[in-house]
């Protein structure tokens, strides 16, 4: 067996990276705390607000384990329904994606908004009928809920990224996470 000659050897393992895998674990621990003990009725702007910081430190499938690791632990821990786990993850992933592929803050917001807003409330509304016996409502009856939520949290997950991008912070941190 050969030695390690670098830090970042170090911090890879098979491709995979040990820091993102550190930071996906840790935002989806904060994301659960804070959607867990600041609640608002039907609102959850803490779990957008890490899923942009997701979308621009970890990229599309980093994000997306970490929206799905906090959606679990809601469900599991705090008995929320299934929509903690799929209003989550269509957002982190989009924002993700836009983000990776445009390097722009206001795309990765507006694919949270609309992939949360938008796909995660669509898309959870057949699953709220067939596993919790919601009644029949219009498919877009999730839309007015999850659109404030996305909103407001993305909106502050890009307040602090845009601070962090104004004191040169951000690009040290990106440096620092993808060595």
């Amino acid at each position: 067996m050969q030695p390690i000659h670098s830090a970042s050897a170090m911090t890879r393992a098979g491709g995979v990276s040990v820091r993102k895998m550190a930071l996906t674990t840790m935002l989806a621990v904060l994301s659960f705390v804070l959607s867990t003990f600041v609640y608002f009725p039907a609102m959850a702007p803490f779990q957008h607000f890490c899923n942009l910081l997701g979308a621009v430190f970890l990229g599309p499938w980093y994000g997306l384990a970490a929206a799905a690791l906090t959606g679990l632990l809601r469900m599991v821990l705090t008995g929320r329904t299934i929509q903690a786990l799929v209003g989550a993850v269509f957002g982190a992933f989009l924002s993700a994606l836009l983000y990776q592929k445009t390097r722009k803050l206001w795309l990765a917001y507006a694919g949270e908004v609309f992939g949360t807003g938008i796909l995660s409330a669509i898309a959870v509304y057949p699953l709220m009928r067939l596993f919790y016996g919601l009644p029949p409502h219009s498919p877009f009856y999730y839309i007015p809920f999850y659109v404030p939520s996305a909103a407001v949290g993305g909106g502050m997950g890009c307040a602090v990224l845009l601070l962090l991008r104004h004191s040169g912070a951000l690009n040290r941190m990106l440096n620092q996470l993808n060595r």
